[in-house]
């Protein structure tokens, strides 16, 4: 049976992409930059420099020798001040490196474009840019570029549906580095040996098709694709399935059915240190919400506090009720502004109490519309119910595993359940094993 229905279950959420025209500016460097040593998903880096060291701007201060890993790198120059754990807003203690900038932003000596003539040194390359998905995954990208079955993946995807309200990052990145990204992606078909490149973007973002459209309009090889604009339509088996029809079975990978998938930001971070040699030290971020003066695009360095940004573009207007690291719909509330832009942040959003306000939940009245709506078909009121018992072995057939945690089923739910983050914490609940 398949996993989607003819067509896509998706919600029409209000996008609010009043940033979409507004050109990304460049933040002045901050006095201190305090840069994670867990920006992945895998083993955390471990410090590569001591308090007192001096280190410039692209040089590595993180790294493993573990398989599930990237290295991080120095986005300024100054002085190592500190080394401590802070809690990070996962709720897990991280290593935190302070550095106390000197406003110079030097280089690193000997920075410069790496040596790639095939497979295996581009992945190296990819590795060493400490290159990580910049969608809110921050899975790192050598592994996912380089799979078991390689030679049987046909088709590269890039994601620019950017789909979650507020976000224009990716938008402005498609617009402002356009050149980055086709050549990118005639990079990763070439030495990955992909025949096919697609990148898949939303119908409200009109501008961008028609710019990448005409920039490969004499490589046959590439297509720019145009996306309903719903959501989930980011979501990487959403997006597999609008782009080349095919399903992604439980427990399986992306590569497994012959597609790797890929953000818009990565892509363009990856070329940009394929032809300059400087790896992944800022990020483009939007900042926005109704509690924001003047939302903008900001690039940050990787490291800078969340009120730096916000001061930039003019502080709060409103007293601000939720802060939300990504975006609304499938961001993570965060309990003080003080925390950091690390490589996957997208967004930053500054909601007032209206807003903000969580409504009470009333009885589920059994309408169905979370079903309907669940882009993985999944049945989540059931899933609820199934967490509240506790019941592993349910939350197992019901397929708890493949839901994507987008947010859809809470979105509609008229009994105003949080029916996603009850899946996220009944996935937890069978990776536990059970009641503890």
């Amino acid at each position: 049976m398949s996993i989607f229905s003819k067509h896509l279950p998706a919600v029409h959420v209000e996008h609010h992409k009043y940033t979409a025209d507004s050109p990304t500016e460049k933040m002045p460097v901050p006095d201190k930059v305090y840069i994670s040593m867990a920006q992945h998903i895998g083993a955390p880096c471990q410090p590569k420099v001591a308090v007192g060291d001096l280190v410039k701007v692209g040089q590595v201060i993180g790294d493993t020798e573990a398989f599930v890993s990237a290295p991080i790198h120095s986005s300024v120059s100054g002085k190592v001040t500190a080394i401590e754990k802070n809690l990070t807003m996962s709720g897990i203690w991280d290593l935190i490196v302070t550095i106390a900038t000197d406003k110079k932003q030097e280089v690193l000596e000997g920075l410069a474009p790496p040596q790639v003539d095939d497979k295996d040194s581009f992945i190296k390359a990819v590795r060493a840019s400490g290159l990580v998905g910049l969608g809110g995954a921050a899975f790192p990208t050598h592994i996912k570029f380089n799979p078991k079955n390689l030679d049987e993946v046909d088709s590269f995807i890039i994601n620019g549906a950017e789909c979650e309200p507020y976000l224009t990052a990716d938008y402005r990145t498609m617009m402002e580095n356009s050149e980055l990204l086709v050549n990118g992606l005639k990079n990763i078909l070439k030495y990955l040996k992909i025949k096919r490149g697609i990148i898949g973007i939303e119908s409200n973002k009109a501008p961008a098709i028609n710019k990448l459209r005409a920039m490969v309009k004499d490589t046959p090889e590439i297509e720019v694709m145009e996306l309903k604009a719903v959501y989930p339509q980011g979501g990487e088996r959403v997006l597999i399935y609008e782009t080349t029809g095919r399903e992604i079975p439980i427990g399986k990978l992306p590569a497994d059915i012959g597609a790797i998938v890929s953000n818009i930001s990565s892509v363009v971070a990856l070329e940009t240190y394929i032809e300059t040699g400087m790896p992944l030290i800022a990020k483009k971020v939007t900042v926005a919400g109704n509690a924001i003066r003047t939302p903008k695009n900001i690039e940050a360095p990787i490291g800078t506090q969340v009120n730096q940004l916000i001061e930039f573009c003019g502080g709060y207007k409103r007293i601000p009720r939720k802060l939300i690291m990504g975006g609304p719909m499938m961001g993570a509330a965060i309990y003080d502004d003080g925390m950091t832009v690390n490589k996957n942040t997208s967004g930053i959003l500054a909601f007032d109490e209206e807003s903000a306000s969580v409504p009470k939940e009333t009885s589920c009245i059994n309408c169905g519309r979370c079903i309907r709506t669940c882009p993985m078909l999944l049945m989540p009121a059931l899933l609820a119910k199934a967490y509240e018992a506790k019941d592993v072995e349910q939350l197992q057939k019901l397929n708890v595993a493949l839901c994507m945690e987008c947010g859809c089923c809470s979105y509609v739910c008229p009994a105003k359940k949080q029916l996603s983050f009850t899946n996220k914490l009944g996935k937890r609940l069978v990776m536990e094993g059970g009641k503890k």
